[in-house]
């Protein structure tokens, strides 16, 4: 995603915000894949919801490299 936000201007309006989001949008167009880098250290602040790629010997949630969520506060392998 090759979006950057554009200055706003000095008194904040919601056409400014309409515009940032439809920039947003737009870089979400036609995606077809996300790609992940290789985790190899946990993130800073885990959050339930996440998902991240795991290089399995620096940082090993618990099931070697793979794929995992965060849920509940632990890490799950999934795949």
């Amino acid at each position: 995603m090759a979006y950057r936000p554009t200055d706003p201007p000095e008194e904040y309006s919601s056409d400014y915000l309409i515009s940032e989001l439809r920039l947003v949008s737009k870089e979400f167009e036609g995606v077809e894949f996300v790609q992940l880098p290789t985790l190899h250290n946990p993130p800073e602040r885990p959050r339930d919801g996440m998902v991240v790629l795991a290089d399995g010997s620096d940082w090993d949630p618990g099931s070697g490299a793979g794929f995992y969520g965060r849920s509940a506060g632990a890490w799950v392998f999934l795949g």
